[in-house]
Protein backbone atom coordinates (compact mmCIF):
# COMPACT_ATOMS: atom_id res chain seq x y z
CA UNK A 1 0.00 0.00 0.00
CA UNK A 2 1.52 3.38 -1.02
CA UNK A 3 2.24 6.04 1.61
CA UNK A 4 -0.65 8.38 2.37
CA UNK A 5 -0.35 11.91 0.99
CA UNK A 6 0.87 14.09 3.93
CA UNK A 7 -1.70 16.34 5.60
CA UNK A 8 0.82 19.18 5.91
CA UNK A 9 1.54 19.00 2.17
CA UNK A 10 -2.01 19.99 1.22
CA UNK A 11 -1.90 23.44 -0.38
CA UNK A 12 -4.28 26.07 1.00
CA UNK A 13 -7.77 25.11 2.28
CA UNK A 14 -6.80 26.37 5.75
CA UNK A 15 -10.36 26.49 7.03
CA UNK A 16 -10.94 22.83 6.15
CA UNK A 17 -7.67 21.78 7.78
CA UNK A 18 -8.48 23.78 10.93
CA UNK A 19 -11.92 22.14 11.25
CA UNK A 20 -10.34 18.69 10.97
CA UNK A 21 -7.59 19.49 13.49
CA UNK A 22 -10.06 20.84 16.07
CA UNK A 23 -12.08 17.61 15.82
CA UNK A 24 -8.85 15.65 16.22
CA UNK A 25 -8.05 17.60 19.40
CA UNK A 26 -11.53 17.01 20.87
CA UNK A 27 -13.69 14.31 19.27
CA UNK A 28 -16.61 15.52 21.42
CA UNK A 29 -17.06 18.50 19.10
CA UNK A 30 -19.17 16.35 16.80
CA UNK A 31 -17.59 16.06 13.37
CA UNK A 32 -17.26 18.21 10.28
CA UNK A 33 -19.11 18.42 6.99
CA UNK A 34 -16.97 19.48 4.02
CA UNK A 35 -18.95 20.78 1.05
CA UNK A 36 -17.22 21.63 -2.19
CA UNK A 37 -16.66 20.99 -5.85
CA UNK A 38 -14.82 17.95 -7.15
CA UNK A 39 -11.03 17.79 -6.92
CA UNK A 40 -10.55 20.06 -3.88
CA UNK A 41 -8.71 17.53 -1.65
CA UNK A 42 -11.72 16.71 0.55
CA UNK A 43 -11.11 12.96 0.80
CA UNK A 44 -7.32 13.42 0.74
CA UNK A 45 -7.49 15.66 3.82
CA UNK A 46 -9.61 13.19 5.79
CA UNK A 47 -7.40 10.21 4.95
CA UNK A 48 -4.15 12.07 5.62
CA UNK A 49 -5.39 13.41 8.98
CA UNK A 50 -5.97 9.86 10.24
CA UNK A 51 -2.46 8.88 9.10
CA UNK A 52 -0.73 11.58 11.16
CA UNK A 53 -2.78 11.28 14.36
CA UNK A 54 -0.96 9.95 17.44
CA UNK A 55 -1.19 6.26 18.35
CA UNK A 56 -3.79 5.44 21.01
CA UNK A 57 -3.57 3.15 24.05
CA UNK A 58 -6.04 0.26 23.93
CA UNK A 59 -7.11 -2.84 25.86
CA UNK A 60 -5.05 -5.40 23.94
CA UNK A 61 -7.62 -8.13 23.28
CA UNK A 62 -10.63 -5.84 22.91
CA UNK A 63 -12.48 -5.91 19.58
CA UNK A 64 -13.49 -2.28 20.06
CA UNK A 65 -10.18 -0.70 21.07
CA UNK A 66 -11.41 0.40 24.52
CA UNK A 67 -9.37 3.04 26.36
CA UNK A 68 -7.71 1.33 29.37
CA UNK A 69 -7.60 4.66 31.23
CA UNK A 70 -11.38 5.23 31.04
CA UNK A 71 -13.23 2.23 32.57
CA UNK A 72 -16.56 4.06 32.42
CA UNK A 73 -16.44 3.92 28.61
CA UNK A 74 -15.53 0.23 28.31
CA UNK A 75 -17.54 -2.16 26.19
CA UNK A 76 -19.71 -4.85 27.77
CA UNK A 77 -17.00 -7.50 27.28
CA UNK A 78 -14.24 -5.48 28.97
CA UNK A 79 -16.51 -4.65 31.93
CA UNK A 80 -17.35 -8.32 32.38
CA UNK A 81 -13.68 -9.32 32.23
CA UNK A 82 -12.77 -6.66 34.79
CA UNK A 83 -15.65 -7.75 37.06
CA UNK A 84 -14.26 -11.29 36.96
CA UNK A 85 -10.97 -9.89 38.33
CA UNK A 86 -9.18 -10.55 35.08
CA UNK A 87 -6.27 -8.26 34.31
CA UNK A 88 -6.79 -6.41 31.06
CA UNK A 89 -3.59 -6.29 28.96
CA UNK A 90 -2.73 -2.95 27.39
CA UNK A 91 -1.40 -2.19 23.96
CA UNK A 92 -1.17 0.51 21.32
CA UNK A 93 -2.46 0.93 17.80
CA UNK A 94 -2.53 3.46 14.98
CA UNK A 95 -5.61 5.64 14.64
CA UNK A 96 -8.03 3.67 12.42
CA UNK A 97 -9.49 5.15 9.25
CA UNK A 98 -12.87 3.67 8.26
CA UNK A 99 -14.56 4.48 4.97
CA UNK A 100 -18.34 4.01 5.09
CA UNK A 101 -19.87 2.99 1.75
CA UNK A 102 -22.97 4.88 0.58
CA UNK A 103 -24.85 1.56 0.34
CA UNK A 104 -24.32 0.73 4.06
CA UNK A 105 -27.34 -0.64 5.94
CA UNK A 106 -28.25 -0.11 9.59
CA UNK A 107 -26.99 -3.59 10.62
CA UNK A 108 -23.71 -2.97 8.80
CA UNK A 109 -23.27 0.28 10.74
CA UNK A 110 -24.30 -0.67 14.30
CA UNK A 111 -23.53 -4.41 14.27
CA UNK A 112 -25.79 -7.39 14.93
CA UNK A 113 -26.75 -9.65 17.82
CA UNK A 114 -27.14 -13.37 17.05
CA UNK A 115 -30.60 -14.05 18.52
CA UNK A 116 -30.63 -17.69 17.42
CA UNK A 117 -27.45 -18.47 19.33
CA UNK A 118 -28.77 -16.59 22.38
CA UNK A 119 -31.99 -18.62 22.41
CA UNK A 120 -30.48 -22.04 21.67
CA UNK A 121 -27.24 -21.85 23.67
CA UNK A 122 -27.84 -18.95 26.04
CA UNK A 123 -24.78 -17.18 24.65
CA UNK A 124 -24.62 -13.52 23.73
CA UNK A 125 -22.81 -13.12 20.42
CA UNK A 126 -22.27 -9.65 18.93
CA UNK A 127 -20.94 -9.11 15.43
CA UNK A 128 -19.28 -5.64 15.35
CA UNK A 129 -20.18 -3.11 12.69
CA UNK A 130 -18.64 0.03 11.26
CA UNK A 131 -19.05 1.99 14.51
CA UNK A 132 -16.92 -0.58 16.36
CA UNK A 133 -14.16 -0.39 13.76
CA UNK A 134 -14.17 3.41 13.85
CA UNK A 135 -14.00 3.75 17.65
CA UNK A 136 -11.22 6.19 18.61
CA UNK A 137 -10.48 6.71 14.94
CA UNK A 138 -11.83 8.60 11.94
CA UNK A 139 -15.06 7.63 10.19
CA UNK A 140 -15.22 9.00 6.68
CA UNK A 141 -18.40 9.25 4.59
CA UNK A 142 -17.98 10.31 0.98
CA UNK A 143 -21.12 11.70 -0.67
CA UNK A 144 -22.89 11.82 2.70
CA UNK A 145 -25.88 13.49 1.04
CA UNK A 146 -26.53 10.25 -0.86
CA UNK A 147 -26.55 8.10 2.29
CA UNK A 148 -29.89 6.92 3.70
CA UNK A 149 -31.21 9.54 6.16
CA UNK A 150 -31.89 6.90 8.83
CA UNK A 151 -28.27 5.70 8.69
CA UNK A 152 -27.01 9.29 8.90
CA UNK A 153 -29.20 9.79 12.00
CA UNK A 154 -27.64 6.73 13.65
CA UNK A 155 -24.11 7.92 12.89
CA UNK A 156 -24.76 11.40 14.23
CA UNK A 157 -26.41 10.03 17.39
CA UNK A 158 -23.40 7.80 18.06
CA UNK A 159 -20.98 10.65 17.40
CA UNK A 160 -22.88 12.81 19.90
CA UNK A 161 -23.27 10.19 22.65
CA UNK A 162 -19.97 8.37 22.19
CA UNK A 163 -21.58 4.95 22.65
CA UNK A 164 -23.35 2.41 20.45
CA UNK A 165 -26.03 0.27 22.10
CA UNK A 166 -27.67 -2.60 20.23
CA UNK A 167 -30.80 -4.22 21.70
CA UNK A 168 -32.67 -7.20 20.28
CA UNK A 169 -35.32 -9.32 21.99
CA UNK A 170 -34.33 -8.23 25.50
CA UNK A 171 -30.60 -8.75 24.85
CA UNK A 172 -28.34 -5.69 24.77
CA UNK A 173 -24.71 -4.97 24.00
CA UNK A 174 -22.89 -1.65 24.31
CA UNK A 175 -19.48 -0.48 23.20
CA UNK A 176 -17.75 2.91 22.94
CA UNK A 177 -18.18 4.70 19.61
CA UNK A 178 -16.21 7.90 19.89
CA UNK A 179 -14.77 8.92 16.55
CA UNK A 180 -14.01 11.88 14.32
CA UNK A 181 -16.91 12.01 11.87
CA UNK A 182 -16.00 13.53 8.52
CA UNK A 183 -18.61 13.82 5.79
CA UNK A 184 -17.94 15.21 2.34
CA UNK A 185 -20.34 16.12 -0.43
CA UNK A 186 -20.72 18.02 -3.68
CA UNK A 187 -23.69 20.43 -3.30
CA UNK A 188 -24.38 20.06 -7.03
CA UNK A 189 -25.60 16.51 -6.32
CA UNK A 190 -28.16 17.57 -3.71
CA UNK A 191 -28.05 18.82 -0.11
CA UNK A 192 -28.74 17.29 3.28
CA UNK A 193 -32.03 17.87 5.05
CA UNK A 194 -31.78 20.89 7.44
CA UNK A 195 -32.35 18.60 10.46
CA UNK A 196 -29.33 16.48 9.51
CA UNK A 197 -27.24 19.46 8.45
CA UNK A 198 -27.57 21.00 11.90
CA UNK A 199 -26.34 17.79 13.53
CA UNK A 200 -22.88 18.21 11.99
CA UNK A 201 -20.95 20.34 14.48
CA UNK A 202 -18.76 22.19 11.97
CA UNK A 203 -19.18 22.91 8.29
CA UNK A 204 -16.77 24.12 5.65
CA UNK A 205 -17.55 25.24 2.11
CA UNK A 206 -14.51 25.02 -0.13
CA UNK A 207 -13.75 25.89 -3.75
CA UNK A 208 -10.79 25.34 -6.00
CA UNK A 209 -7.80 27.62 -5.40
CA UNK A 210 -7.64 30.55 -7.82
CA UNK A 211 -4.09 31.75 -7.15
CA UNK A 212 -1.84 30.61 -10.03
CA UNK A 213 1.25 30.01 -7.86
CA UNK A 214 -0.67 27.87 -5.41
CA UNK A 215 -2.18 25.86 -8.25
CA UNK A 216 1.34 25.34 -9.54
CA UNK A 217 2.40 24.06 -6.09
CA UNK A 218 -0.48 21.59 -6.15
CA UNK A 219 0.70 20.18 -9.48
CA UNK A 220 4.34 19.98 -8.36
CA UNK A 221 3.51 18.20 -5.09
CA UNK A 222 1.15 15.74 -6.73
CA UNK A 223 3.68 14.84 -9.41
CA UNK A 224 6.38 14.34 -6.76
CA UNK A 225 4.03 12.15 -4.71
CA UNK A 226 3.01 10.01 -7.68
CA UNK A 227 6.65 9.55 -8.71
CA UNK A 228 7.78 8.27 -5.30
CA UNK A 229 5.15 8.30 -2.52
CA UNK A 230 7.54 7.08 0.19
CA UNK A 231 10.26 9.63 -0.60
CA UNK A 232 7.65 12.40 -0.71
CA UNK A 233 6.28 11.36 2.69
CA UNK A 234 9.77 11.28 4.21
CA UNK A 235 10.33 14.81 2.91
CA UNK A 236 7.28 16.01 4.85
CA UNK A 237 7.77 13.74 7.88
CA UNK A 238 9.26 16.43 10.19
CA UNK A 239 6.19 18.67 9.69
CA UNK A 240 3.85 15.69 10.09
CA UNK A 241 5.49 14.70 13.38
CA UNK A 242 5.43 18.28 14.62
CA UNK A 243 1.68 18.56 13.97
CA UNK A 244 1.03 15.10 15.45
CA UNK A 245 2.85 16.05 18.65
CA UNK A 246 0.98 19.35 18.83
CA UNK A 247 -2.36 17.51 18.56
CA UNK A 248 -1.28 14.99 21.22
CA UNK A 249 -0.37 17.79 23.66
CA UNK A 250 -3.61 19.62 22.90
CA UNK A 251 -5.62 16.47 23.68
CA UNK A 252 -4.08 16.37 27.15
CA UNK A 253 -4.64 20.10 27.68
CA UNK A 254 -8.17 20.61 26.31
CA UNK A 255 -10.03 19.65 29.51
CA UNK A 256 -7.94 22.19 31.45
CA UNK A 257 -8.93 25.10 29.19
CA UNK A 258 -11.03 27.57 31.20
CA UNK A 259 -13.73 29.98 30.13
CA UNK A 260 -15.48 32.83 31.91
CA UNK A 261 -19.07 33.97 32.20
CA UNK A 262 -18.16 36.74 29.77
CA UNK A 263 -17.05 34.13 27.21
CA UNK A 264 -20.36 32.28 27.52
CA UNK A 265 -22.27 35.55 27.22
CA UNK A 266 -20.27 36.47 24.11
CA UNK A 267 -21.16 33.16 22.46
CA UNK A 268 -24.82 33.38 23.44
CA UNK A 269 -25.11 37.02 22.31
CA UNK A 270 -23.46 36.19 18.97
CA UNK A 271 -25.76 33.28 18.13
CA UNK A 272 -28.83 35.21 19.33
CA UNK A 273 -27.92 38.25 17.21
CA UNK A 274 -27.62 36.01 14.14
CA UNK A 275 -31.00 34.35 14.84
CA UNK A 276 -29.49 30.86 15.05
CA UNK A 277 -32.12 28.21 15.84
CA UNK A 278 -31.66 25.95 18.86
CA UNK A 279 -28.70 25.79 21.22
CA UNK A 280 -26.43 23.24 19.53
CA UNK A 281 -24.37 25.98 17.88
CA UNK A 282 -23.58 27.58 21.27
CA UNK A 283 -22.19 24.29 22.65
CA UNK A 284 -20.22 23.59 19.48
CA UNK A 285 -18.62 27.05 19.50
CA UNK A 286 -17.55 26.64 23.13
CA UNK A 287 -16.03 23.18 22.53
CA UNK A 288 -14.26 24.28 19.35
CA UNK A 289 -12.93 27.45 21.03
CA UNK A 290 -11.48 25.35 23.87
CA UNK A 291 -9.89 23.00 21.32
CA UNK A 292 -8.38 25.97 19.47
CA UNK A 293 -6.91 27.35 22.70
CA UNK A 294 -5.48 23.92 23.62
CA UNK A 295 -3.99 23.53 20.13
CA UNK A 296 -2.17 26.82 20.63
CA UNK A 297 -0.98 25.68 24.07
CA UNK A 298 -3.20 28.00 26.14
CA UNK A 299 -5.47 27.22 29.09
CA UNK A 300 -7.95 30.07 28.58
CA UNK A 301 -10.09 30.95 25.58
CA UNK A 302 -10.28 34.43 24.09
CA UNK A 303 -12.47 36.31 21.61
CA UNK A 304 -10.33 35.20 18.67
CA UNK A 305 -10.85 31.53 19.61
CA UNK A 306 -14.61 32.13 19.75
CA UNK A 307 -14.56 33.89 16.36
CA UNK A 308 -12.56 31.06 14.74
CA UNK A 309 -14.97 28.50 16.18
CA UNK A 310 -18.03 30.50 15.11
CA UNK A 311 -16.66 30.76 11.58
CA UNK A 312 -16.87 26.95 11.38
CA UNK A 313 -20.00 26.35 13.45
CA UNK A 314 -22.38 28.93 11.97
CA UNK A 315 -22.28 28.86 8.13
CA UNK A 316 -24.77 25.98 7.83
CA UNK A 317 -26.99 27.28 10.64
CA UNK A 318 -27.55 30.91 9.67
CA UNK A 319 -30.74 31.68 7.78
CA UNK A 320 -29.97 33.90 4.81
CA UNK A 321 -32.02 35.94 2.39
CA UNK A 322 -30.87 36.10 -1.26
CA UNK A 323 -29.28 39.51 -0.60
CA UNK A 324 -27.29 38.54 2.50
CA UNK A 325 -23.55 37.97 2.47
CA UNK A 326 -22.66 34.31 1.97
CA UNK A 327 -20.52 34.07 5.08
CA UNK A 328 -18.75 36.14 7.72
CA UNK A 329 -14.98 36.26 8.11
CA UNK A 330 -13.15 35.64 11.38
CA UNK A 331 -12.37 39.36 11.63
CA UNK A 332 -16.03 40.32 11.17
CA UNK A 333 -17.13 37.76 13.76
CA UNK A 334 -14.49 38.92 16.26
CA UNK A 335 -15.55 42.55 15.74
CA UNK A 336 -19.17 41.62 16.40
CA UNK A 337 -18.18 39.64 19.51
CA UNK A 338 -16.27 42.63 20.89
CA UNK A 339 -19.25 44.91 20.20
CA UNK A 340 -21.62 42.53 21.95
CA UNK A 341 -19.19 42.02 24.84
CA UNK A 342 -19.16 45.78 25.37
CA UNK A 343 -22.86 45.54 26.17
CA UNK A 344 -22.29 42.93 28.91
CA UNK A 345 -22.68 43.81 32.56
CA UNK A 346 -19.56 45.14 34.33
CA UNK A 347 -17.65 42.77 36.58
CA UNK A 348 -18.25 39.68 34.43
CA UNK A 349 -14.93 39.62 32.60
CA UNK A 350 -12.92 37.48 35.00
CA UNK A 351 -15.68 35.45 36.58
CA UNK A 352 -15.51 31.72 35.95
CA UNK A 353 -18.75 30.09 34.85
CA UNK A 354 -20.88 28.35 37.44
CA UNK A 355 -20.73 24.97 35.68
CA UNK A 356 -16.95 25.15 35.52
CA UNK A 357 -16.67 25.90 39.24
CA UNK A 358 -18.99 23.01 40.05
CA UNK A 359 -16.88 20.70 37.85
CA UNK A 360 -13.73 21.68 39.71
CA UNK A 361 -15.44 21.01 43.07
CA UNK A 362 -16.40 17.50 41.91
CA UNK A 363 -12.80 16.83 40.79
CA UNK A 364 -11.50 17.80 44.24
CA UNK A 365 -13.99 15.43 45.91
CA UNK A 366 -12.82 12.50 43.79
Amino acid sequence: MPAIFPFTAIVGQERMKRALILNAVDTRIGGVLIRGERGTAKSTAARSLAALLPHVRIVQDCRFGCDPDKPATWCTECKERAAANKKLPMGERATPFVNLPVSATEDRVVGTLDIEKAIQKGERHFEPGVLAAANRGLLYIDEVNLLDDHVVDILLDSAAMGVNTVEREGISFAHPARFILVGTMNPEEGDLRPQLLDRFALSVDIVGIRDARERMSIMERNIAYERDPEAFRKQWLPKEEELSNQIAKARELVDQVKYTTRDLLSIAALTASLNVDGHRADMVILKAARAEAAFEGRTKINDHDIALAAELALPHRIKRTPFQQAEMTTEQLQERIEQLAGQSMPGEEDEESESQREGEKEEKKT
